[in-house]
């Protein structure tokens, strides 16, 4: 009898460890390790909630939900499980607050909680794949972050102390981008002048060279730095071959652009006022001139275009003719390889007209209103689309821009560049020597401030 009994509570026993064994597989399949630290210098702790804190060390395995804190004069690059990279500036603190990643997954996610500090960033895979999926949020603003190369930074009086030790002078603020994507519906893409694509969403960037498609059921507005606007429908190929533009100097710019397939309806902004012989749309059966106009552009079939103005005076000039047609308001003209006939009535009504879409433009390129000295939330965009979102208005951001959101609730994009961070002597998270990298930026920063 005694011996069943031992057996018995020898089965029993077995049965708890299995199911602590189980409990604990259960434990480690949740707490799977999402990145891993690649550099570390000084003094850095990573916690995870209800565990004691581990260093911050070359190797360290990073999970969900962990905590990340440097101290002063030290730093840390992460890397993630999709490719992201992170430089985790000296006395922050940030918190992985979701992270979420399979190679092809349509639910894939990041979201970081910035409490202090700053971070150099160059984004992987999530936020290239689905741009809506990667953020930052800060008490500031919440940055989401579309495929993207940038630097966010909360400051005090720390960056305005970092930028009184730089001897350069400041940079122009300026925004790179020729237009700017809005009301963007279905699927976008983005070709720069390499071939390279990227998916576009509300508020990305154009610049010259770039081609815009639209997919099958896609459409979307392009608004220019000099106002111009356009629609694009859907299956559109259309193209940026010029844009230049003063504000200052709104006669001396120029814009041509090319409809390569598709349809548009365009609405010619301040160079088109200044000089009208600066703007010119090309299709494949004719290019038009413009008197300062609204047009539709409708080239859905191979080798012909329809051609519709709605505003001012278009001029066409069919391929290969030297014969000029002017339209006025409410004119068309039907142009193929073998036939020009007119039109009575537009074909592109179904297509939201360019001058009833709402359009802020400050958000998406205008300065001031801030300085390189207020403290709060700074962004700065290497490369890529990130949005800066705040209580009070939205900036998006292109290559080269930088945006602030400042603690008393103003937000947009100094004139010039902050010099802490046109000077900024951390390393990036690609750097292939990041010790060498600090040490150079520190020997360069002490000789600048030596007598003369």
């Amino acid at each position: 009898m005694l011996a069943l009994r031992s057996s018995g509570w020898a089965l029993r026993g077995w049965k708890t460890i299995a199911a602590v064994v189980l409990l604990g597989g259960s434990l480690l399949v949740q707490a799977q390790p999402v990145g891993q630290v690649e550099f570390s210098r000084g003094v850095g702790f990573v916690q995870t909630p209800g565990q004691l804190p581990r260093t911050l060390s070359k190797g360290t395995a990073l999970l969900e939900g962990d905590r990340l804190t440097t101290a002063q004069d030290s730093a840390a690059i992460i890397k993630l499980e999709d490719g992201t990279r992170m430089t985790l500036r000296p006395n922050s603190e940030m918190i992985m607050q979701k992270y979420q990643f399979k190679d092809g997954a349509d639910d894939n996610a990041m979201v970081m909680q910035l409490l202090r500090g700053g971070f150099r960033a160059i984004t992987g895979l999530i936020s290239k794949d689905a741009p809506d999926a990667a953020r930052i949020e800060t008490a500031n603003a919440t940055v989401g972050i579309h495929g993207t190369d940038f630097d966010a930074r909360l400051c005090a009086q720390d960056c305005k102390a970092e930028s009184a030790k730089v001897s350069e002078t400041p940079r122009a603020n300026t925004v790179l981008a020729v237009a700017k994507l809005i009301s963007a519906q279905g699927e976008i893409t983005g070709i720069d002048y390499s071939g390279a694509k990227r998916k576009m969403v509300d508020g990305a960037s154009v610049y010259p060279g770039d081609i815009v498609e639209t997919g099958a059921v896609s459409k979307g507005v392009l608004v220019f730095r000099d106002e111009s606007r356009m629609t694009l429908g859907a299956s559109t190929r259309f193209k940026v071959d010029t844009f230049v533009f003063d504000d200052k100097n709104p006669n001396e710019g120029k814009f041509f652009v090319s409809l390569l397939r598709g349809s548009m309806r365009a609405l010619t902004g301040l160079i088109g006022k200044g000089n009208t012989r600066n703007v010119g749309f090309t299709t494949d059966t004719a290019t038009i001139g413009i008197r300062g106009t609204g047009l539709d552009l409708d080239c859905a079939s191979e080798g012909s275009c329809s051609f519709f103005t709605w505003l001012g005076t278009i001029v066409v000039t069919p391929t290969g003719q030297t014969a000029m047609q002017t339209l006025q308001a409410g004119q068309g003209l039907f142009v193929s390889r073998t036939a020009i006939r007119p039109l009575t009535a537009p074909t592109l009504e179904r297509l939201q007209r360019p001058d009833t879409v709402p359009v802020d433009m400050k958000q998406l390129f205008s300065s001031g209103g801030v300085s390189a000295s207020d403290e709060g939330l700074f962004v700065y965009v290497r490369d890529g689309h990130v949005e800066v979102a705040s209580a009070s208005e939205t900036l998006q951001l292109g290559r080269g821009e930088t945006g602030v959101a400042a603690n008393d609730g103003r937000s947009g994009r100094p004139l010039d560049m902050p010099l802490f961070i046109q000077a900024d002597p951390i390393p990036m998270p690609n750097s292939r020597n990041p010790t060498l990298v600090g040490l150079v930026a520190e020997i360069k920063r002490q000789s600048s401030n030596l007598c003369r």
